[in-house]
């Protein structure tokens, strides 16, 4: 993560605040209805099935809407014909990277990993109260949302690098471009 992952800035509006209500309201339902699911509900069928329903559709919002809008990242996996596992990674240029909006990006990246760190607190205080069986629904639910931080993680990593080779290249072709035009008579 880049320093525009370490806090939001001050004064900045949303450029996408409806993807952001998105991006926040599944995890935020998954993680409500499991709490207070216990108050409520006795069937352990129907929470798992509810919150194993809304962490489904917030791993598909985060990767296919608003991983793309907020951050400009997309990542999928593929199994090549050799059954191999294959991530492919797609994300903007980096002129439309720079002109993300910074607010939108620290919402992103900062409710993904607290989303995972909130799944795994639930854990443990599953396997403190001896209810191993909603360790089932924490577990699909924890698998989920990592797989979105992982997508991501690799996905930023990869622009990182495809930006690191592109200012390589473009500085060893200035470079020999000048050296050229020395040695060039006129």
């Amino acid at each position: 993560m880049t320093d525009d992952h370490v806090g939001a800035p001050a004064g900045e509006n949303y450029a996408h605040p409806n993807i952001c209500f998105f991006h926040v309201v599944f995890k935020a339902a998954a993680l409500a209805f499991y709490i207070l699911s216990a108050l409520f509900v006795d069937s352990f069928v129907i929470i798992f099935v509810v919150t194993v329903l809304l962490a489904a559709l917030d791993f598909w919002v985060v990767k296919n809407v608003s991983g793309r809008i907020l951050v400009g990242l997309r990542w999928w996996n593929e199994i090549n014909d050799a059954g191999e596992s294959v991530w492919k990674f797609e994300s903007l240029d980096q002129e439309s990277l720079a002109r993300l909006n910074k607010k939108d990006s620290w919402l992103f990246w900062w409710t993904l990993y607290l989303t995972a760190v909130a799944w795994i607190f639930l854990a443990i205080f599953s396997l403190i109260r001896f209810q191993a069986d909603y360790l089932l629904i924490i577990g699909v639910c924890l698998t989920l949302s990592i797989a979105n931080i992982v997508g991501f993680t690799r996905c930023h990593k990869d622009a990182k690098k495809q930006l690191q080779a592109f200012a390589t290249q473009t500085l060893a072709s200035r470079v020999s471009s000048t050296i050229q035009s020395a040695f060039t008579v006129f």
